[in-house]
This record gives structure tokens, C-alpha cells and sequence, in this order.
């Protein structure tokens, strides 16, 4: 059995838009709607699926306001407690948009870069090799006019999100591992602007379902 570790933020945890909608706290899709659930049916029972996101995690940087959501501190002991690995499957880099960190789109990708390199000098794959990466570019970011906290939060970033994918891409490439645009894959909820619907998981879990037989084979 290969095992895939898929590291990411909210639309990894599951978030959901419109249930959280109607409630007082994030609400989570459930385990065969999120994308990494749909992934684990699509590959089928030769393949271990194990889901690590966290609502508000960073690439590289800490947020003084959520705490514990710095990527790089947690990602040493996840690949750790995981391993032998096969793939990591890694998608940050919405929550750097955040207006509080200030930072242009390539030094975000930048930001992922250092995981994927870290990934790659670990000793957490088979045979204490290193595991394959397959580099995800974030979706892209809605229109938020109509929620003036969260605009004000993530002010200015749906043009920046734009630009994502031509610095993932190029980072994938600077240390050759795999790459998914997930843009051309997925939208975000009108709700939210941010985070996905349930059609959307569907899609983001069989395009990366497709990407890893194509690593694997």
C-alpha cells in the first residue's frame, strides 16, 4: 500500500462555506466530500490517503493571531509520525495572501518552495528515502466586496492570487517535483470567496487522483 500525505490549510481540513454560513464556527465537509476523500476512492485500497490541514496555516510564517499555524514548524514531526511516505501532496499559500504578512505573490511561492525542499532532504519516504512532492497552486481568491471584514483582511489579493500560478510553476520546476495548477481545476464559493463547495472538491480530488497515478506509475 502507497501512502499519501496530503499537507494544506482549510480547503485541505475541509472548510465549508455554506454550512459554516448558518453557524457560529467553521463547519467541515464530510470525510467523502472533501477533496482528499475523493482522492482515497478515486486511487482505490492500494493507496493510504492521510489528510493534514489546518484552518489558517502559513507556509513559512507565524500569525500572531491564530498561533501554531507556521507550516515549516509542524511539517518535520507530520512527516515523521507518517512515515515511509510515498508522496506528499502539498497545497499552502491562501493564507500568506493575509494583508498582515504584506507579501508579493513569488516570495509566497517562495515560502512553499522551502517546504517542498525540506520534504525532499527528509529521510521520511520508503527506505528512508526522501517522498515524491506533487506541488498544488492555491485556487484562486472571489470577490469579497460584500464581506468588509474579511476584505479588509485580505485586501487587494484576488489579482495577486492571479499570479500564483506562474511562481508555483516556476518553483516546482527549481526542484523538480511534480505540479498541479489547481486554478484551472476549481473555483471558489461565492460565499466566501475562498474556500470550496462540495462540486469543487469533487473536481480538485480526481484532477490530483490523475497527477498521482501519473507520479506513481
Amino acid at each position: 500500500m502507497k501512502t499519501i500525505l496530503c499537507y494544506g490549510d482549510s480547503n485541505t481540513w475541509g472548510y465549508d462555506p455554506v454550512a459554516t454560513a448558518a453557524s457560529a464556527f467553521p463547519r467541515r465537509h464530510a470525510h467523502d466530500v472533501r477533496w482528499t476523500g475523493v482522492l482515497a476512492r478515486e486511487l482505490g485500497p492500494s493507496y493510504r490517503v492521510v489528510e493534514e490541514g489546518q484552518n489558517g496555516r502559513t507556509t513559512v510564517h507565524d500569525d500572531p493571531i491564530m498561533g501554531n499555524r507556521n507550516g515549516r514548524k509542524y511539517l518535520p514531526a507530520c512527516l515523521e509520525s507518517h512515515k515511509p511516505i510515498d508522496l506528499v501532496v502539498l497545497m499552502l499559500g491562501s493564507n500568506d495572501l493575509k494583508a498582515m504578512f504584506n507579501l508579493p505573490a513569488g516570495e509566497i511561492a517562495a515560502g512553499a518552495g522551502q517546504l517542498v525542499k525540506l520534504i525532499r532532504q527528509s529521510d521520511a519516504g520508503v527506505e528512508a528515502a526522501a517522498p515524491q512532492v506533487l506541488l498544488l497552486c492555491p485556487p484562486p481568491v472571489g470577490d469579497m466586496s460584500h464581506l468588509p471584514d474579511l476584505d479588509e483582511k485580505f485586501t487587494g489579493v484576488a489579482a495577486k492570487a492571479k499570479r500564483f500560478p506562474q511562481h508555483y510553476a516556476a518553483v516546482a520546476q527549481l526542484h523538480g517535483c511534480a505540479y498541479l495548477n489547481t486554478q484551472t481545476v476549481v473555483t471558489p464559493s461565492t460565499l466566501d470567496a475562498l474556500h470550496l463547495e462540495a462540486g469543487e472538491h469533487e473536481k480538485l480530488g480526481k484532477a490530483v487522483a490523475d497527477k498521482v497515478r501519473e507520479i506513481m506509475n
